[in-house]
Formats: structure tokens, sequence, C-alpha cells
């Protein structure tokens, strides 16, 4: 069945919470099933999670002090290529525009983090980073047990590998501050929607590729004759994604 789609306006509300209002209402029909903005929404957020996940693992390979840290860079560079790829994968396959910056707010903890150094670096590293891993795992949850496409479905499935991975690594760092971070999860600031939105892409820049790290364990999903249906079908099985170290 070929592929139907309305077209799709680059999301205008997203960010780390629900900020639409609308996010079951059916924006196109595909052979994978109905897509949802809520749907399309949970692609662009794994997606912006990686433009500043996987910068911030690099950072934390040349800036962490602790095996522990160091050992958590690792997971975030090798979860978020793979994920990534298979957000570019998934993308054109359901005509979804993908930024190629994370929001401000994202780009406001790599900032912070760029600043800092030694044992204030390791903590905040580990706090924010598992703050926002468990804000995300929430929605994931939600998406996988809610989402009638398949695509979406495999992807939920894979990220949520990927997240649970990423809290567990940070908290093996031992700096977690459970207390503080979960209030901080589940009290966020009221931020204004352009804080919390990455921004399209201008038309012709090239897309941002995150690249694998060559001992990389994690991989892509496997869509090659991916199924569906108008029902919404069987999800495509992806590729086993063990976990580095």
């Amino acid at each position: 069945m070929a592929l139907t789609l309305v077209a799709l306006a680059y999301p205008s509300m997203l960010g780390m919470n629900t900020v639409s209002s609308s996010q079951t209402r059916i924006i196109a029909q595909t052979q994978w099933g109905p897509l949802t903005e809520g749907d399309r929404d949970f692609v662009v957020k794994v997606r912006a999670a990686g433009l500043w996940e996987y910068p911030l693992g690099q950072i934390g390979l040349q800036k962490g002090t602790s095996k522990g840290v160091k050992t958590a860079s690792e997971h975030l560079i090798d979860g978020h290529a793979a994920l990534d790829s298979s957000c570019r994968k998934l993308a054109p396959m359901l005509n979804i525009t993908l930024p190629n910056v994370a929001s401000p707010q994202q780009q406001g903890f790599v900032n912070q983090l760029k600043a800092e150094s030694g044992k204030q670096f390791d903590t905040d590293f580990a706090n924010i980073l598992r703050m926002t891993h468990g804000s995300i795992f929430n929605t994931i949850a939600k998406i996988r047990s809610t989402t009638k496409n398949s695509l979406v479905r495999a992807l939920a499935d894979q990220a949520n590998d990927t997240v649970l991975d990423h809290i567990t690594v940070m908290e093996k760092t031992g700096l977690v501050d459970f207390d503080q971070t979960i209030f901080n999860q589940t009290t966020p600031p009221k931020l204004p929607t352009s804080d919390l939105t990455p921004p399209a892409p201008p038309a012709g820049q090239p897309e941002v590729v995150l690249t694998p790290p060559p001992t990389a364990t994690s991989t892509p999903l496997d869509l090659n004759g991916a199924g569906g249906g108008t029902g919404g079908g069987a999800a495509p099985s992806p590729d086993p994604s063990p976990t580095v170290g």
C-alpha cells in the first residue's frame, strides 16, 4: 500500500513536557497506522535528545574525573547515535521534519556543563542527565502504550531500552541526589514554549548525523520490509541493542 500523508507542518510546540493540546489528533494516515501529533512530537523529541546528549557524552569523556562519568559518557554517545539513525530512517517514511539543533533549554544544559570542571562537572552531569532521562522515560511509556503506528512503536521500544540504560549508568556514578533530582523532574520550571522547542532547520540545510563510535554496540532499527496496514499492523522487529560496557 502506498504511503498516504497530509502535509505535516514542523511541530510548533515541543519540549520535555507535553505542551500541545491535541496530542491524540490524527495528522496522517500511513501504511504503518495512523500518525498522531503525539507520535510526531515523540520522534522529534528523540532526535532532539541526541543533539545535546551525544555532544555532552563527548564532553564527559574529556572532562569527567571519575570512571563512572566516563562510562556514562560512552553510553550516551553509543545509544544516541543508534537512536538518531533510527529517527533519520523513520522521519522521511512518515514525512516528519527533524531538527538539526537542540532546544534552547537543552543547549543551556550543555553550556552550563561546558563551563564547569572537576567534581562540580561530574555531579551536575549525573544529576542533569538523570533528571532529563527520567522525564522522557515517562513519555516513552505513554507513547508505547497508546500509539497505533508500528514504526513509532518500534522507536519507542528502542528508546525505552536506551533511556533505561542511561538512567542506570547515571545512578551508578554514585553522584545522583535522588531527592533533588526527582523534585526537579516532577516539578519542572514553567518556561516559554520557545525555550522548549528545537528550531526547524533552514531550507536546504544538510542533516546533522551523529556518528556511531568505533566500538558501537547499540544498533539502529532495521526497517527493511517494515509492514503495517491501515490498522497499524505488527511493529518491525528491531535488531538487538545491547548496551555498552
